[in-house]
């Protein structure tokens, strides 16, 4: 400590002698003191008060005994109180020893004698000066917004962290207008302040940086398939569902809405998929398309005298024999008048018996049948008709060769129905030879256009 080491060049010694006691007074202050005509004795010089801008550099200014100190405005100050005490002691403040002719040398001790401490110190228990902590005992002055901080015979107000002084006032510190604290937010408070992430992220350890929030995997809100993004999450569904308005849930896709074709015939919408169905008569093939079942071939139900007819859609038993009098059956469907049958002489020599199948709605004109003469005679003409079952005028009889002709639908046909046409060939020769023969045609029209 800057103490007694620095004594002034000037001492001033008084002598009074006596015969019982000699009384010597000291009258001497060391630099960094100067002397106190009232209390009669040497006191601390506050240089950060008397000296012009004493620290530099926004260094705080700290008095202590016999000097001062320029330290950071973070800086701790620690007193102790014995070296305090032996600064004041020798600081060369006046004292005053008195000494008996019995013996010179020594100061005789008085426990109870009471020494005067300067401002800011009391006498402690062992008769020494130590300082008093103005902020424990609440004789400072400190604003309630300050924070008071012991110094060695003395005290200083401070702000407390987070404010700064500004005149008299301790006023908040922005922290948020200084170099970026807080990764995506900083939210200013008094004294304080804390950082805040952007929607899908949060505050890591150490408050200051945000992460990613994974949804997907803290709490699903998707209905059912999420994938996270950065800051965010997007919903997905799975196949036949769709995502609703508001992003997350699913809704069931009406796959028979979207379009008329899905199904040939018919579509049933069901959770998260769809299905097509036949009619009767019908099994679903590939999925989408209805094809006919063959029920002469599955479910045979004719009587062991028909023959069953497989339609679009259906069956038909016919009898195995279709010849009705006077005509007799000669081969399978031909039936045939004998020649030794006078009223075999007016009819249709042969008539044959044959069953097709078309579909419903089926587009005009269309050729559907070739009729063609299986007997071909020398020197003979071929002529073709329809003989019957045309009066709608659905048929016409083209005539392709001299022994075939084609049946044309010229008007659509819409089931199921069935049409029965009768399409006769007439053969005559130079000898006036005539004669004819039917070929009688079972039209089943089915019920759907497949």
């Amino acid at each position: 400590m800057l103490t007694a080491m620095f004594l002034a060049a000037l001492i001033l010694i008084t002598v009074h002698s006596q015969e019982t006691e000699e009384t010597i007074t000291y009258t001497q202050c060391t630099d960094g003191y100067e002397w106190d005509p009232v209390r009669q004795r040497c006191k601390d010089i506050d240089e950060c008060e008397i000296v012009p801008d004493a620290c530099k550099g926004g260094m705080k200014c700290v008095n202590h005994y016999g000097g001062y100190l320029c330290l950071p405005r973070t800086a701790q100050i620690i007193v102790n109180e014995r070296e305090e005490a032996a600064a004041e002691s020798t600081s060369g403040r006046n004292s005053v020893i008195r000494r008996t002719p019995a013996d010179p040398q020594r100061a005789p001790p008085n426990p109870t004698h009471q020494i005067q401490c300067a401002a800011g110190y009391e006498q402690s228990d062992h008769n020494v000066c130590q300082d008093i902590d103005e902020c424990a005992t609440g004789t400072h002055n400190c604003r309630a917004d300050q924070v008071c901080v012991n110094l060695r015979g003395s005290f200083s107000c401070q702000c407390p962290p987070g404010y700064q002084k500004r005149g008299d006032q301790c006023v908040d510190i922005d922290e948020c207008t200084l170099p970026p604290y807080c990764h995506h937010r900083c939210v200013n408070t008094p004294g304080s302040y804390y950082c805040q992430c952007n929607a899908g992220f949060q505050l890591a350890s150490n408050n200051h940086t945000c992460v990613d929030i994974n949804e997907c995997d803290a709490n699903n809100p998707c209905a059912q398939q999420c994938y996270n993004i950065l800051g965010s999450f997007i919903c997905q569904c799975n196949p036949g569902f769709e995502l609703s308005s508001d992003r997350i849930n699913c809704e069931d896709t009406d796959e028979c809405r979207t379009s008329s074709y899905i199904c040939q015939y018919q579509c049933v919408n069901e959770p998260g998929k769809f299905s097509c169905v036949c009619p009767e008569g019908y099994q679903v093939v590939g999925g989408r398309t209805c094809q006919d079942i063959n029920e002469c071939e599955t479910t045979n139900e004719c009587r062991e005298d028909e023959i069953c007819w497989n339609y679009h859609g259906g069956f038909r038993c016919y009898p195995r024999n279709p010849c009705q009098e006077p005509y007799v059956l000669t081969s399978e469907n031909r039936c045939v008048c004998p020649v030794s049958n006078a009223i075999c002489r007016e009819l249709p020599y042969s008539v044959v018996y044959k069953y097709m199948s078309i579909r419903s709605d089926r587009t005009v004109p269309s050729d559907i049948f070739q009729i063609q003469a299986t007997t071909i005679y020398p020197n003979t003409i071929n002529t073709f008709r329809i003989k019957s079952g045309n009066e709608n005028g659905e048929f016409y009889l083209r005539q392709t060769s001299a022994v075939s002709a084609m049946l044309v639908l010229v008007k659509s046909l819409s089931g199921p129905r069935e049409h029965i046409v009768d399409l006769e060939m007439l053969t005559v020769n130079s000898l006036n030879y005539r004669t004819s023969s039917v070929l009688r045609l079972t039209i089943i029209v089915g019920p759907y256009a497949f």
